[in-house]
């Protein structure tokens, strides 16, 4: 797996799952809808770990910096 996510897609990535998880804890995001947004929340969470997203790879997303 070559990494396909760079420093500023993580961060975004992490901040968004943390403000979906305050929403659902707080009570403000219930149900399915609150339910489903944390899985993506959780999602965004472990690609941003691993620097790795399959869907970047399948439409051919790289942005990570290149190596010269």
């Amino acid at each position: 797996m070559k990494s396909n996510m760079g420093t500023a897609d993580r961060v975004i990535r992490v901040i968004i799952a943390a403000v979906i998880a305050t929403l659902y804890f707080t009570h403000i995001l219930t149900g399915t809808l609150g339910i489903v947004l944390m899985i993506v929340a959780g999602v965004f969470v472990l690609t941003s770990l691993i620097s790795f997203c399959p869907l970047y790879r399948i439409i051919g997303v790289n942005t990570c910096k290149r190596k010269s």
